[in-house]
C-alpha cells in the first residue's frame, strides 16, 4: 500500500507542475496566510491533542458522520484542542487539499497538514494552501531530500513534524536535527495499530526533542499509558471523529491528560 501511494504522489506532483509551475506558485505566496505557532501551540502544558479530519482511510473506510471540515474544526476548537491536522490526500484518503484551507479560514488553531509529502512543490502548496505545519515521513524520504524539505519549511515559517515507526526511520530524523519528531504507532505497511511503538520508541529519542504520538489512541487508558511514557502531545483522529458526540470525547481526552495521576 505504502509504495502504491508514493507512486501515486509522484504521477500528481507531475501534473501539478504541469498545471502550475513552480513560480506561478512561489508568485501566489506573497498573499499568504498569517502564521499561527504550531511548535507553541503543543507544548508548554500538561497535555496537547492535535484533533485530526479526515474523510476516509483506507483501514476504517469513511469517518465522521458525514460532517465536514469546518463543522469539525469548530468541535474541535470549541472543545479544546491545541492544533488541528487535516489530511490531504485525494486517492486513498478521498480528500482535497481544499479541506485544509476551509479549517484554516474557520478557525484560529494551527493547522498541520498530512499527506505523504516527498518534493519541494508540495511544500510550497502547503504554505499556499494555509498550513501552520507539515508531516515528514521519513520512512518515505531520503536522508537528503528529509533535510531539504525541512529547511524549505522552516524558511516558510512552517514547522515539520518529522514521522518515524522504527529505528532506521528514527536515525534518520536525528540525523537531520528534526525537533518535532511523531512516532506513528500504525504501520504503513499494513495500516495495523499498536501503541507500544511509542512506548518503544521513546527511550531512544534524546532528551529535548518534542515527541508526539499518531495514531491508534483509541481509550483514555491509552493516553495515559503514553502520558506516564513522558508523552505530552497526541494525534487523534478516527477515534474522535467516529465518535457520536466527537467533542465530548475530545473533552474526555483532554480531562484525563489534566489528571495529575
Amino acid at each position: 500500500m505504502l509504495n502504491e501511494i508514493v507512486k501515486q504522489k509522484k504521477q500528481e506532483v507531475r501534473e501539478l507542475k504541469d498545471t502550475i509551475p513552480l513560480s506561478i506558485l512561489k508568485e501566489k505566496l506573497k498573499n499568504s496566510w498569517i502564521d499561527r505557532d504550531f511548535r507553541r501551540a503543543i507544548v508548554g502544558r500538561k497535555g496537547a491533542i492535535i484533533a485530526e479530519f479526515k474523510r476516509h482511510s483506507p483501514s476504517a473506510g469513511n469517518l465522521g458522520n458525514n460532517r465536514g471540515p469546518v463543522e469539525m474544526a469548530k468541535i474541535y476548537e470549541e472543545n479544546g484542542a491545541s492544533a488541528i491536522s487535516v489530511l490531504t490526500d485525494r486517492t486513498f484518503f478521498h480528500a482535497t487539499p481544499g479541506d485544509l484551507t476551509k479549517v484554516k479560514e474557520h478557525t484560529n488553531l494551527p493547522v498541520l497538514r498530512k499527506d505523504f509529502l516527498i518534493d519541494a512543490y508540495q511544500i510550497y502548496e502547503s504554505k499556499l494552501l494555509g498550513a501552520d505545519a507539515v508531516l515528514l515521513i521519513s520512512t518515505i524520504l531520503s536522508e537528503e531530500t528529509l533535510s531539504e524539505l525541512m529547511e524549505l519549511c522552516q524558511s516558510l515559517s512552517m514547522d515539520p513534524l518529522v514521522e518515524v515507526h522504527e529505528g532506521e526511520d528514527l536515525e534518520k530524523a536525528l540525523k537531520v536535527k528534526a525537533e518535532i519528531i511523531g512516532i506513528n504507532n500504525r504501520n504503513l505497511n499494513t495500516f495495523a495499530t499498536d501503541i507500544n511503538q511509542t512506548l518503544k520508541m521513546v527511550p531512544l529519542i534524546p532528551p529535548g526533542k518534542i515527541i508526539v504520538s499518531e495514531s491508534g489512541i483509541r481509550t483514555t487508558n491509552d493516553l495515559n499509558r503514553l502520558k506516564k511514557a513522558g508523552i505530552r502531545a497526541f494525534l487523534v483522529g478516527e477515534t474522535i471523529l467516529k465518535a457520536p458526540d466527537p467533542g465530548k470525547k475530545l473533552k474526555e481526552f483532554l480531562a484525563e491528560l489534566e489528571d495529575g495521576n
